[in-house]
């Protein structure tokens, strides 16, 4: 998929958002980033009026309720974000024969777990964050069609936002001691790595639910220690449990996820979180 045009869901503005549309425009696709002013994503009338006047045949959804500890008390909006508006999405897309990349979590799952848990799993989220994600991957998949396409991924690091891996070095510049949740394990995934591998996917014309994170796992403790190595700073960190670090919604222990089919589909061997880490956190420094 060199050429084409291509509609971000939510003005590309997110930390998933802009990795997309740098990513897009070096393959030399003509990006669509219609902020809140110009498109309203709930009116499905306007929606399909710009995929059609655009010759949009590809919709990447970036917009998502993220907010893991308000989710608990924020249910509603919740859902309104994460379940029904991909069902506006999906339902203009499908109408419109045109290809849907829709986004979802590792949180869908209770993490007990021992090895990658593969898109055969059963989910059983243990949060409102988590179960409003799961409603909207149920919701596409009620009536899916050839051109859809779930991604679920996970912890997000990456260029133009700030986000885990940088907050963690801004504070180990500060030289304050860091507590990082040590019994916590992930697939951290590099943005740019993300966007590149989903449009592989886009570009198999293939559909279904997929897994696409960096190789590897990790704890939050230790992608903030390999994240304060690559800078060659040193900073004190004290390695802390959950309990220690109580937070309002319940996250799975391990969500670390199985890229097989990933693999199997495009002929891609994902690269490690650490490697991509490494190439983030030098850019960084330039």
């Amino acid at each position: 998929m060199s050429t084409g045009n291509a509609l971000i869901a939510g003005g590309g503005t997110g930390l998933l958002g802009q990795a997309l549309v740098h990513v897009m425009q070096k393959q030399g696709l003509n990006v669509l980033t219609p902020g809140r002013g110009e498109l309203d994503l709930f009116d499905a009338r306007q929606l399909e009026n710009i995929i059609r006047k655009n010759n949009i045949d590809l919709v990447a959804n970036a917009v998502a309720y993220t907010g893991v500890d308000q989710a608990e008390e924020e249910q509603e909006e919740a859902f309104r974000l994460n379940r029904d508006l991909p069902g506006v999405l999906g339902q203009v897309c499908r109408d419109n024969d045109v290809c849907l990349l829709h986004y979802s979590t590792d949180y869908v799952f209770d993490g007990k777990k021992s090895i990658p848990y593969s898109t055969d799993d059963q989910p059983r989220p243990l949060s409102v964050y988590g179960r409003s994600k799961l409603a909207g991957e149920e919701l596409l998949l009620k009536n899916p069609w050839g051109r859809l396409l779930i991604i679920r991924s996970a912890w997000l690091f990456g260029p133009f936002k700030n986000n885990f891996v940088q907050k963690i070095i801004q504070m180990a510049q500060s030289g304050q001691p860091l507590n990082v949740v040590h019994d916590q394990v992930g697939s951290p995934p590099y943005t740019l790595d993300l966007a590149r591998y989903s449009l592989e996917l886009v570009r198999k014309q293939t559909s279904g639910l997929f897994h696409v994170v960096n190789k590897g796992q990790a704890s939050w403790c230790e992608l903030a220690s390999e994240s304060i190595m690559c800078t060659g700073l040193s900073s004190r960190l004290n390695p802390v449990s959950s309990e220690e670090f109580p937070r309002q919604a319940k996250r799975p222990p391990y969500s670390v996820l199985d890229t097989s089919k990933f693999s199997m589909v495009t002929g891609i061997t994902v690269r490690s979180w650490v490697q991509a880490l490494r190439e983030y956190v030098f850019q960084l420094q330039d």
